[in-house]
């Protein structure tokens, strides 16, 4: 039997649904996106060939072409710098979804991850919808303007991320008016992802309006109310980590859980090595909560670079300015705090402490990580045996924790 049939054999007697999203039947475990490079089109196509929706992170993906970024790296500052960089990104886009979609053969469903909050969000969501990517994941922002850009692609599913009903709320009323509903929505839950986080302030992941319990009843009170014409599925992001959190959550009405960190620690994730390993021998007393140069609260691992950062950073605000040219010329955040010189904002460049990590470099590199346990405690495995284990429990030896 193919491996994608068995794990739906295997997902159905673990007693679990799966879902659909615009017409395709997947497993209920979606791969949440990671940038820099970490979720490319390795993973995401592995993922999506077993029968799962699997992500690609859209940021910065040149890193994982050596001839992009030979042609690339060393260019001067200035705006000629930028558009070359910015097509050599698009370009990398492009042939990691073409990789994504070769692996995974046309089974499960592979989308691309965009964040709002790039200055270049627009031409990554074209360039997306270009290449025939089944599904766009949108976050650190409201994505109110999706359906427009995505218009002339209507079989294209369209999901955002957000963190509560409100949030929720908004978004679906502001769509309808334009004539177009989500196909699915990730709920993400601020205290437990990794990355970027939806709450506005450290402070706020506390709060529990987040908790899926609040949030999920909360959302199909909205629906029921709002009399949609279709059932948008609700994918709960953040926590999860076995198969009884699947079962838990399907039986208070989600159609699918999302998990990153459990993705970056297999062995067909994109990133090298060391990376994996930082990530999953870290405990959670080594989780740092803190503000990024976006200026959103973010969950990464304690690292020599980190708490270097973290000792400077009051001396960092107090100098910040406006940076005449940016530090490498190229799309990043819209709003950054270096860049900017915003005092209330993060620091540091970025996407160079991304680019680090993804190389494995504790002592220059940013690793984000979310706040739960690891299905194989310290351990590397597949995304077959992964995917084994949280959908019905059943797979290698689970190495405690």
């Amino acid at each position: 039997m193919p491996p994608h049939e068995a794990l739906s054999v295997l997902s159905e007697s673990g007693g679990l649904r799966p879902w659909r999203l615009r017409g395709r039947v997947l497993l209920p475990v979606v791969q949440g996106g990671m940038g820099v490079g970490v979720s490319a089109g390795g993973l995401a196509g592995t993922v999506a060939g077993l029968g799962a929706l699997g992500t690609i992170s859209s940021v910065d993906l040149r890193r994982k072409h050596p001839d992009l970024m030979d042609a690339t790296a060393h260019l001067p500052h200035g705006p000629e710098a930028k558009a070359r960089i910015n097509e050599a990104n698009l370009e990398a886009l492009r042939r990691e979804i073409a990789r994504a979609r070769a692996i995974s053969q046309g089974r499960g469903a592979v989308a691309v991850n965009v964040m709002k909050a790039l200055s270049e969000y627009e031409a990554y969501v074209r360039q997306s919808l270009q290449s025939g990517v089944d599904a766009l994941v949108v976050g650190a922002g409201l994505p109110l303007d999706l359906p427009e850009l995505a218009r002339e692609h209507p079989d294209t599913a369209l999901i955002p991320i957000l963190s509560d009903a409100r949030g929720v709320q908004l978004l679906v009323r502001k769509w309808e008016k334009k004539g177009r509903l989500p196909d699915a929505i990730v709920i993400e839950h601020p205290r437990l992802a990794g990355g970027h986080l939806g709450a506005a302030r450290v402070d706020d992941l506390q709060d529990s309006r987040f908790d899926f319990e609040v949030v999920l009843p909360q959302v199909q009170a909205f629906f029921q109310s709002a009399g949609l014409e279709r059932e948008i599925p609700l994918i709960v992001a953040g926590g999860i980590s076995s198969h009884a959190d699947i079962l838990k959550w399907q039986g208070l009405g989600a159609a699918a859980v999302q998990l990153g960190t459990a993705f970056a620690v297999t062995e067909e994730c994109d990133a090298e090595l060391q990376f994996k390993q930082i990530l999953a021998e870290a405990k959670p007393e080594d989780m740092v909560e803190f503000v990024s140069v976006a200026g959103l609260p973010a969950r990464a691992v304690r690292t020599p670079w980190l708490e270097k950062y973290l000792r400077l950073e009051p001396r960092l605000k107090a100098v910040a300015h406006p940076k005449s040219q940016c530090t490498l010329s190229f799309d990043c955040l819209a709003r950054c705090g270096l860049r900017d010189g915003d005092a209330n904002m993060g620091q540091f460049c970025i996407d160079k402490a991304l680019g680090h990590a993804l190389s494995g470099e504790t002592r220059k590199g940013l690793f984000f990580r979310g706040a739960g346990r690891l299905p194989f405690g310290n351990q590397i495995r597949s995304v077959r045996e992964l995917m084994q284990v949280l959908l019905a429990g059943e797979g290698p030896t689970v190495a405690p924790v």
